[in-house]
């Protein structure tokens, strides 16, 4: 092709690139658009222009240095990896109410998808529901963190990771600082010591035996400050090719953080990243002027590999194929953006890579030597795979008839390929990986003698599902993949795909139980407690099934069993039951589960399912259970409260489970309603943020409570929107907000003002109502108040200072205003006695210290 010609094309796939790069930032906040064509080619041949590669440490997903990884990925096309320890599974949710196991399911899609954008391999070091490697909450300790995960656990797999990826440069994410996360300050530790001990075959020798090899990274960069930097990356630089500087590219990705409210707008040329070389496998220290590059003294090319083994003289046969190795990626960037000349070079250089392996593994070189570069050149042929779809634009599926199976089940999986290119394609074969124990037969021919353009090759397998399965673990790698095999220009490439959603293993009928957690009010010791259950079909057809509860020994059920059937898959049936405690039941914590019974098979299984449009559709399998906590509790009869749910709680439900009346307040009501109904308004946990109508009603909610209404006002942070003078007198959020939280669930709290009726009315609140509370005791605590209000605790963190706003109440006019730091989120929908019993008399508050009978307030 003439130099004028490619010219041409060059500009007009640039014009292409900017619009398409432009238009896929700007959607912003919503759901990240794909980016097509000459966009995903030259993100694929990219890579091919470096050996260098990265990695980049966190603890929680959203820990990513996203922009970092933009401009190291789609930026220089360094092999670059994002290692996640936890799944996020003690955070908040500011998408809805899922925590827990369903928020870490939620966020470890979220950061899958993050991860697709910025171009980075990802890795967790969690690796099943519940593993000890789990978020429990905020630290601020590293050793707290390192006990509960477990040093030894959370450091092998580390080690692991960094032993199978071979990063030339770790970067952890954050400091070992007093002032950050204890999450993020174990991962620093971890990462810190790893630089030292991943190329050490005394550490883990296990790992050697598993045929792993020892790994020496070059440099140990940490995070920097633009006063205080041994490197700058030039991360606001704008990329034509993307219409977006890597700084957006990275905050695109964080766009996908939905559940944690992350992303923001970054104007063109804004931002850079600073880090300081803390350590060099070479010894040698940070040169005196800055630079612009995490691999200076590093090879970076074929060209370099190649230089470094001419100083040493090893073998001249291999530096000059790894020199051959350089142009041949030349040669495919040059090509850009003609799909099928770029094919041609990508398959030249695949034949030149299989040469250099087989070189080096006759060579001269020691071992450490080749296992690098065979290291290297199995990430190159890797990324040439790649690059070989883009280039031939083979489109490769994998299309289940049903992604919900059942044990024993049957189904058909398609699996197809699709030729959209100039190049002829040839010897396709297509192939449907299952687990151990799966049965998959290809009901035709699998292979092809070629695949032309704007065709289609398919084959349909049947799938037969063992009777015996673990349950679905949305953290484990796809169950149904499959890889297709096709040859272009003389070489072979691999293509490994996926089926769009999660492919996952149900229980026939799967049991959801309403509610979950219940209380039993051992005042009244005749309550029953109605449990109604929910059974799901995921059978192919028809089913029956019994249904029972199991229950502790001395309760009793009505009716024992209740028998469903079900026509079709998906239909849902209820069946109701009565439940007992004994008599004299003593306080304390029970259990019963729901049983689902086919006469040869019992399942007590709950099937959650998870599905937000950004990260697409998967399950939380667990126990069909129902916790019941029993425990003395005085509700006052005719309470009407009007709840004002931010959608990240569910205190509203607990309320109604013991008795009273919650009425959930609406936009219109808040604006313009009859508020003097209610005896309380509750809002949420950080409402003003993520309802806005509040902030202008602001004074009708504080002229509510100066009539004589009892306003209270669970937890936010600055960012909510949140200003001092929300509150009647002022209250001012303490900042930094990592400083004003107790993370220990255990310690000890001292009531400043024991006589007020929020500890005495209608429940007596002792020390005892402090106990076996989970996670934390508090949030975002104020720093400062007004003296009108009366200080209800003081508490803090062993060895810490104790705060003393965290619980603040105080008279407003004829009625009552009550700020709270305390998370009861987490503690009531826990079942936490204590907690329930304080929320209630803090609901029941009345002026004159007396409980609320529900009479509306006098106006």
């Amino acid at each position: 092709m003439s130099k004028k010609r490619r010219a041409k094309q060059w500009m007009a796939a640039s014009m292409s690139l900017v619009m398409a790069g432009t238009l896929a930032f700007q959607a912003g906040p919503g759901k990240a658009s794909a980016d097509r064509g000459v966009v995903d080619l030259w993100k694929a041949i990219k890579p091919l222009t470096t050996i260098a590669s990265a990695m980049n440490t966190g603890a929680h997903p959203d820990d990513e240095h996203s922009a970092t990884l933009a401009y190291l990925s789609l930026g220089l096309g360094v092999d670059t990896y994002s290692v996640i320890a936890n799944r996020g599974e003690g955070g908040q949710n500011e998408i809805g109410s899922e925590l827990g196991n369903a928020l870490g399911i939620i966020r470890t899609r979220e950061l899958q998808e993050a991860s697709k954008i910025t171009n980075v391999t990802l890795a967790n070091l969690s690796q099943k529901l519940d593993d000890p490697i789990y978020d429990f909450g905020f630290s601020k300790s590293p050793d707290e963190t390192l006990e509960k995960w477990g040093e030894d656990v959370a450091y092998e797999r580390l080690i692991r990771q960094i032993r199978e990826k071979c990063p030339d440069v770790l970067i952890p994410a954050f400091l070992n600082e007093p002032s950050t996360h204890g999450h993020h300050r174990a991962i620093n530790v971890l990462t810190v010591r790893a630089f030292k001990d991943a190329g050490n075959p005394q550490i883990f020798p296990e790992q050697l035996k598993e045929g792993l090899q020892p790994w020496q990274p070059k440099k140990l960069y940490v995070p920097g400050t633009e006063k205080a930097y041994d490197v700058s990356l030039p991360v606001n630089e704008y990329n034509e090719l993307y219409g977006a500087s890597y700084a957006q590219l990275g905050e695109e990705s964080r766009y996908m953080h939905k559940s944690q409210g992350m992303g923001r707008q970054v104007d063109e040329g804004q931002g850079t990243a600073y880090y300081t070389l803390q350590a060099s496998a070479d010894g040698k220290k940070a040169d005196d002027k800055p630079g612009t590059s995490l691999f200076g003294g590093i090879a970076f090319t074929f060209d370099d590999l190649a230089k470094e083994i001419d100083a040493k003289g090893k073998d001249n046969k291999v530096a000059k194929q790894l020199n051959t190795l350089q142009k041949d990626a030349n040669e495919v960037i040059a090509a850009y953006p003609a799909f099928a000349e770029v094919a041609r070079e990508v398959h030249e250089m695949k034949a030149d890579v299989q040469t250099a392996v087989e070189l080096v593994k006759s060579s001269s070189l020691d071992s450490s030597a080749k296992n690098d570069l065979l290291h290297r050149l199995e990430v190159k042929e890797r990324q040439l795979n790649k690059a070989s779809q883009e280039a031939t634009s083979v489109v490769v599926k994998v299309k289940p008839e049903t992604g919900e199976l059942i044990p024993g089940q049957t189904t058909k999986v398609t699996v197809t390929a699709f030729n959209g290119g100039d190049v002829n394609v040839g010897k396709v074969s297509l192939k449907l990986n299952v687990p151990e124990g799966w049965n998959a037969k290809a009901s035709g021919a699998a292979t092809f003698a070629k695949l032309d353009k704007n065709k289609t090759v398919q084959t349909e397998f049947e799938v037969t599902v063992p009777k015996q399965v673990e349950d679905f673990n949305p953290y484990a790698l796809p169950l149904i993949s499959a890889d297709i095999g096709y040859e272009a220009f003389g070489t072979a490439a691999t293509l490994h795909a996926v089926p769009d959603n999660a492919v996952a293993v149900l229980p026939p009928v799967a049991l959801s139980l309403s509610p979950e957690a219940a209380v039993l009010n051992t005042l009244k010791p005749g309550d029953t407690v109605p449990v109604k259950v929910t059974a799901t079909n995921y059978a192919p057809g028809a089913e029956k099934t019994k249904v029972s509860l199991k229950t502790p020994e001395g309760w009793t059920v009505e009716p024992a069993v209740q028998e469903l059937s079900f026509a079709a898959k998906y239909e849902t049936k209820t069946a109701e039951f009565t439940v007992k405690a004994p008599e004299g039941v003593k306080a304390g914590s029970y259990s019963l589960s729901a049983v689902s019974s086919d006469g040869t098979l019992d399942s007590s299984r709950t099937v959650q399912v998870i599905q937000y449009p950004h990260i697409g559709k998967t399950y939380y399998v667990k126990p069909a259970n129902l916790a019941i906590q029993a425990f003395d509790l005085k509700v006052p009869e005719g309470l009407k409260v009007g709840y004002v749910s931010s959608g990240f709680d569910n205190i509203d439900q607990v309320l109604r489970q013991v008795g009273i009346n919650v009425t959930n307040l609406d936009a219109k009501t808040i604006q313009f309603g009859d508020l003097s109904q209610y005896d309380t308004i509750v809002l949420g946990i950080r409402a003003y943020a993520f309802r806005p109508e509040l902030i202008p009603s602001n004074q009708r909610l504080l002229d509510y409570a100066k009539n004589g209404g009892n306003l209270v006002v669970q937890y936010h942070k600055p960012e909510d929107k949140w200003s001092p003078d929300l509150a009647p007198y002022p209250i001012k959020i303490g900042a930094p907000l990592i400083e004003w939280r107790v993370t220990d669930e255990n310690s000890k709290v001292t009531m400043l003002a024991p006589d007020h009726p929020i500890f005495n009315t209608p429940n007596k609140i002792t020390s005892a109502d402090w106990e076996n509370w989970i996670q934390d005791r508090s949030a975002y605590n104020p720093s400062e108040w007004g003296k009108e209000y009366t200080e209800l605790i003081s508490n803090g963190d062993p060895g810490e200072k104790e705060f003393t706003g965290t619980f603040l109440t105080a008279p407003y006019g004829k009625g009552n205003y009550t700020y709270s730091s305390i998370v009861w989120y987490r503690e009531m929908p826990s079942l936490v006695p204590g907690s329930i019993r304080m929320f209630v008399n803090m609901i029941s508050l009345k002026q004159e210290g007396t409980v609320s009978t529900g009479t509306t307030p006098q106006k």
